[in-house]
C-alpha cells in the first residue's frame, strides 16, 4: 500500500517538482495550497490566485488531488501583524522563518491528519534524514550549496520534522528544472519569487504605512554622542548596517549603528568597524537535530546570523536563563535584532533562535 504524502504547493517549480519526485518514488501525493495573502493592487504569485491556479494545473497534469486551504486570517494574525510590530520596534524579523514557525508547517500537519496522510513535504532545498542507530530525525543542508534553504527551516519542531519529506534537497536547481521540463510540468520555466510574499514590490515603508493606516512618525538621526544629524522617515525604514537609502547627505558614507524605538532615533556611524560584533545572544531557541543538553556546555559550531551571510565558526552555550550565547572566532558585521541565528554541526541544523542583541550590550 502506497504511503500518502501531503505536498505543500505554492505554484512554483520547486514544490511542483517535489510532488513529481515523490510520485515517482511511489508515494500517493496530494497537493495542498495555502491561500495566504492578497492585496487589491498587487497579488503575490506564490500565495494569491495565480499561484493557486498554477498549483491546480500541475496537480491536474500529475493526476493527483488538489486542495486549497484559506489561511489568510491566520497568516495576517500570526505572521503579518508580528512582522509589522517588530519593524516598528526597530527590529528586523525574517518573515519566512516566522511563517514556517507560526503557521505553515502546523497547517500542513493538521491538513495531513484530516486527509489521512502520514507525511508532509515541501520544495525546500534541504534534507530530512533519520539516524538509523537512534531513530533520531535530522535536518541537513541541501546538496546544492547555492540554493540551500535549511536556514529557513530552523524553526520546525521535532514532531514536524519526523513527518517531513524534502525531495528537492538531493538535487541542484538546474536538475529540478530539468525534471519539471521532462515531466511536462507547466511551471518548468516559471521564475523564482525573490520578495517577501506580502511585500512583492519590496517597499517595506509603503507596506508599513498601508498596514498601519498612517505614516510612520519621523524622528532624528543622531551620531554616537547623541547629537542630531537630521530627520529620518520612521524607524521601520531602516535596519542595522544599512548604508544606502538613508535619505540624508552628510558628505561621507554613514551606516545605521542602532535603532531606538523609545526615543525614535536612528544612530549613524561613519566607522563601519563599529558594526562588527563577536558575541551574539539569541532567545526563543528551537533545537532541531540535537537536544538542548548538547549545548549546556561550550560547543564548537558553524553559524549564520542571516541567510545571505556565509557560515562562520564559533562556540555556543545555552544558559539557564533560556538564552543561547555564541562567541564567533571572528567579529561578524551587523548583528541585527529580530533576525535568526542558526547553528550547524557538520551539515546538520543544530538549532535556531531569534537574535536579541550582542553580549556587549547586555553586560
Amino acid at each position: 500500500m502506497k504511503k500518502k504524502v501531503l505536498v505543500g504547493m505554492s505554484g512554483g517549480v520547486d514544490s511542483s517538482a517535489a510532488a513529481w519526485l515523490l510520485q515517482r518514488e511511489g508515494y500517493e501525493a496530494v497537493g495542498v495550497t495555502l491561500r495566504l495573502w492578497e492585496e487589491a493592487e498587487s497579488v503575490p504569485r506564490s500565495c494569491g490566485p495565480d499561484g493557486i491556479q498554477d498549483a491546480r494545473e500541475v496537480c491536474r497534469v500529475l493526476g493527483i488531488p488538489h486542495y486549497v486551504l484559506d489561511c489568510r486570517e491566520r497568516f495576517a494574525r500570526e505572521v503579518v501583524e508580528p512582522f509589522a510590530a517588530e519593524y516598528l520596534r526597530g527590529r528586523t524579523p525574517n518573515p519566512c522563518i516566522l511563517c514556517n514557525r507560526r503557521m505553515k508547517f502546523a497547517a500542513l500537519c493538521r491538513a495531513a491528519e484530516e486527509l489521512g496522510a502520514e507525511y508532509i513535504a515541501t520544495g525546500h532545498y534541504a534534507r530530512a534524514l533519520r539516524e538509523l542507530k537512534t531513530g533520531r530525525h535530522l535536518l541537513a543542508q541541501g546538496k546544492d550549496p547555492k540554493k540551500d534553504q535549511s536556514y529557513f527551516l530552523s524553526s520546525v519542531t521535532r514532531d514536524q520534522l519526523s513527518r517531513l519529506l524534502l525531495p528537492c534537497g538531493d538535487y541542484t536547481k538546474e536538475e529540478i528544472r530539468a525534471f519539471a521540463a521532462q515531466s511536462g510540468l507547466p511551471v518548468a520555466k516559471k521564475k523564482d519569487s525573490q520578495d517577501v510574499c506580502f511585500i512583492p514590490d519590496g517597499d517595506y515603508t509603503a507596506f508599513l504605512e498601508r498596514h498601519t493606516g498612517c505614516p510612520q512618525p519621523r524622528g532624528q538621526f543622531v551620531d554616537e554622542a547623541g547629537n542630531p544629524l537630521g530627520e529620518h522617515r520612521g524607524i521601520g525604514c531602516y535596519t542595522i548596517g544599512q548604508r544606502k537609502g538613508l535619505g540624508i547627505a552628510l558628505g561621507r558614507p554613514m551606516f545605521v549603528l542602532a535603532i531606538d524605538p523609545k526615543e525614535n532615533t536612528v544612530t549613524l556611524s561613519a566607522g563601519e568597524s563599529r558594526l562588527y560584533s563577536r558575541k551574539v545572544i539569541a532567545e526563543a531557541v528551537n533545537f532541531v537535530s540535537f537536544p538542548q543538553e548538547e549545548f549546556e556546555k561550550l560547543t564548537p559550531v558553524m553559524a549564520r546570523i542571516r541567510h545571505s551571510q556565509a557560515m562562520a565558526p564559533g562556540e555556543a552555550l545555552f544558559t539557564s536563563d533560556g538564552k543561547l550565547r555564541l562567541w564567533f572566532r571572528e567579529p561578524q558585521r551587523a548583528v541585527t535584532p529580530g533576525q535568526t541565528l542558526v547553528l550547524y554541526i557538520g551539515d546538520l541544523v543544530a538549532c535556531g533562535g531569534v537574535i536579541t542583541g550582542t553580549e556587549e550590550e547586555a553586560e
